[in-house]
């Protein structure tokens, strides 16, 4: 089973940026999607962002259309969000969560979800 483990979170005033990084356990993340999911207090998980491996297809909430964007880095087992226009709503830990052979919308809408790290904390805040 692949590992994930994610890092970036942290303060950022609304208007910020932050860039979150997703690392797998193994060499590369094919043939896996991989997926930004964030949860709050007292809100269900919602499926932020996902792209899958196989042809770099990529689906965005509708909340951050436009202000993030995912990507892969050049290493193959490293996936980055980068949020932008950051907003208070945006406030939440965020998690990384991996499935192989699924297309990035369902991953993201489904959150069939076959590991997930342990997240990291974004706190839009002035």
């Amino acid at each position: 089973q692949l590992q994930v483990v994610e890092s970036g979170g942290g303060l950022v005033q609304p208007g910020g940026s932050l860039r979150l990084s997703c690392v797998a356990s193994a060499s590369t993340f094919d043939p896996y999607t991989i997926g930004w999911f964030r949860q709050s207090p007292g809100k269900e998980r919602e499926g932020v962002s996902c792209i899958r491996t196989f042809d770099g297809s990529q689906f965005y909430a509708e909340s951050v259309q436009g202000r993030f964007t995912i990507s892969r880095a050049s290493v193959k087992n490293t996936v980055f969000l980068q949020m932008s226009s950051l907003k208070p709503e945006d406030t939440a830990v965020y998690y990384c969560a991996v499935h192989p052979f699924t297309t990035a919308e369902r991953l993201c809408t489904t959150a069939s979800v076959d590991s997930w790290g342990q997240g990291t904390q974004v706190i839009v805040s002035s």
